[in-house]
C-alpha cells in the first residue's frame, strides 16, 4: 500500500522533532522532508512534491501565511494547519490561511494532554486532508509580479420568484473559510435580509472566527446570542460547538446531541427554518465534507423556499452539496462567484 509522504514545517525544534517522530513512527506514512521557515517550505514542497505538509503559521524568513499562498498558487497541495489557538494574532493567521486555500485546522498539544492520543488524532487528520482535491489560488501570484487572467464576466443572476425572504442560511464545512467570505463579498452592504451562518471549524478555533469574518467584508458579522430577535440585515453565525436554530422571529443555541458528528450542524439550521419560515426563506449549501445540510436543504425546498448549492468544479470537497444534488434539494446549482449575487436579487438588490 502507498505511504503517506507527508512534509513537515515547524520553527520549534523540540516540536519539529516531536512532529516528525510521530510521522516517522507510522507504518502508513513517510517522512519526506522538514522545514524550519516558510521558504524553505516552498522549496521543499517544489523538489518533493509531498502528498499533504504539516504547516506551522509563526515561521521566520517566511509565514506559514506566504508559504500558503505559494503553495496554492503554484504547487498545489494539501496543507493542514499546525497552529496554537491561544493568541488571537496567531488564530487570525490560520483563518487567512484557510482562505488562501489550506484544508483544515489542527491544534497544538497542550503540555498536560496525553502525547499518544494527540498523536494518533494528528496522523488522522494528516490522513483527511491528504485525501482533498485542492484548487489554484491565484491570488498568491499577485505577490510575485504575475497578473491572473481575469475571469470570465457571468451573466447576470435572474432574481428568483416568489416573495422576499424572512431569512437567509448559508451552511459550509472544509474549504468553508474561503467559500463564506466569496458569498459576502456577492452581497451589498445593506442587504435588508438576515443572514445566518453555520461554518464548521474546531472549536479551539472557532472563537474569534466571527470577527475575523467581520473584518473581511462590508457586512457586520457576530456570534449568535440565545434569544436575540432576528434582525433585518444582520449576520449572526452559529457558536463553535452550539446549534443553531430560528424558533419564530429569534436564534435558539443548544448543545444538544451532535447531527453528522457536527455541532453546530447545518441540517439543524436549515430544518428549523423549513418549520418556522416555509417558503419565506433562502439557503445555500457550499463546499464541506460529509452530508450536513443536504437534509435540510432538501426540507426547505419542500416548503418552497429557495435553495442554492455550490457545483462541484468550484467546491474544494464536493461531499455537502454533492448529497444535496443527489437529494434534489437545490434548485439551482451554481459556482461558488454566482451564489452571492444569486442571494442579493432575493431582496432586489445587485452585487457590489
Amino acid at each position: 500500500m502507498k505511504r503517506l509522504r507527508v512534509l513537515v514545517v515547524e520553527d520549534s525544534l523540540t516540536m519539529r522533532r516531536f512532529l516528525c517522530e510521530a510521522v516517522a513512527a507510522d507504518p502508513g506514512c513517510e517522512l519526506v522532508g522538514e522545514a524550519c521557515d516558510g521558504r524553505q517550505a516552498i522549496e521543499l514542497c517544489q523538489a518533493l512534491r509531498p502528498d499533504v505538509i504539516s504547516l506551522d503559521m509563526m515561521l521566520p524568513v517566511m509565514s506559514g501565511m506566504a508559504a500558503t499562498e505559494y503553495i496554492m498558487a503554484y504547487v498545489p497541495t494539501p496543507i493542514l494547519v499546525v497552529s496554537a489557538s491561544v493568541n488571537r494574532g496567531e488564530l487570525f493567521k490560520t483563518y487567512e490561511a484557510l482562505a488562501a486555500g489550506a484544508v483544515d485546522a489542527f491544534e497544538k498539544p497542550h503540555a498536560d494532554e496525553d502525547s499518544a492520543a494527540w498523536c494518533a488524532r494528528y496522523l488522522a487528520a494528516l490522513r483527511l486532508v491528504a485525501r482533498v482535491r485542492v484548487l489554484t489560488h491565484v491570488r498568491g501570484r499577485l505577490h510575485y509580479g504575475e497578473t491572473p487572467a481575469a475571469p470570465a464576466a457571468a451573466a447576470a443572476p435572474a432574481r428568483p420568484g416568489g416573495a422576499q425572504p424572512r431569512a437567509v442560511a448559508i451552511g459550509a464545512s472544509t474549504g468553508g473559510p474561503r467559500a463564506v467570505v466569496q458569498v459576502l463579498h456577492g452581497i451589498p452592504a445593506g442587504f435588508p435580509i438576515p443572514l445566518l451562518l453555520v461554518v464548521h471549524i474546531g472549536e479551539p478555533f472557532g472563537a474569534s472566527f466571527a470577527d475575523w469574518l467581520d473584518g473581511q467584508t462590508q457586512h457586520r458579522v457576530r456570534l449568535a446570542r440565545d434569544g436575540e430577535t432576528l434582525q433585518a440585515g444582520a449576520v449572526r453565525i452559529a457558536p463553535p460547538g452550539r446549534h443553531l436554530r430560528l424558533h419564530g422571529r429569534r436564534l435558539q443555541l443548544d448543545d444538544g446531541p451532535e447531527r453528522h458528528s457536527c455541532r453546530p450542524s447545518v441540517d439543524v439550521l436549515f430544518e428549523s427554518l423549513a418549520r418556522e419560515c416555509g417558503a419565506a426563506c433562502a439557503a445555500a449549501l457550499l463546499t464541506g465534507m460529509g452530508s450536513d445540510g443536504a437534509l435540510g436543504l432538501a426540507a426547505i425546498r419542500s416548503a418552497g423556499g429557495f435553495t442554492v448549492a455550490q457545483d462541484e468544479a468550484t467546491s474544494v470537497v464536493y461531499g455537502m452539496p454533492r448529497e444535496a444534488a443527489r437529494l434534489d434539494a437545490a434548485r439551482r446549482i451554481l459556482p461558488l462567484d454566482a451564489i452571492g449575487p444569486t442571494l442579493a436579487a432575493l431582496a432586489g438588490t445587485e452585487a457590489p
